[in-house]
């Protein structure tokens, strides 16, 4: 997934500063490099990106987080939401889709 985003993104005035294997380590990354946004993946190794997310906003209310999940996760999704998370993505996505909730947000 984050191979994807990064190739989606290469061609655009965006810039990926750090990327994350886990939900710990996106809250040191977040901590050290302070993203203008942030995309999570709900499922991750070691610390799920809600829990991941929740950290996150609880030190960086500002946080521009844009969750990502499989579709049928709308229970999560909404978890996500409610933690704080700006807006969210189903998988599968596209360049385009992913490019219009970048700038959403960022704009937000």
């Amino acid at each position: 997934m984050r191979h994807a985003i990064k190739t989606m993104l290469a061609d655009s005035s965006y810039e990926v500063v750090g990327e994350a294997i886990n939900g710990r380590e996106a809250i040191e990354k977040y901590r050290e490099l302070l993203p203008d946004v942030v995309t999570m993946d709900v499922t991750m190794p070691v610390m799920s990106g809600l829990d991941a997310t929740k950290v996150i906003i609880e030190e960086f209310p500002d946080a521009k987080i844009i969750v990502i999940s499989a579709l049928g996760q709308q229970k999560m999704i909404l978890q996500a939401l409610s933690l704080g998370a700006k807006d969210f993505i189903t998988k599968p996505f596209d360049q385009q889709r992913l490019m219009s909730t970048i700038v959403k947000v960022v704009e937000y």
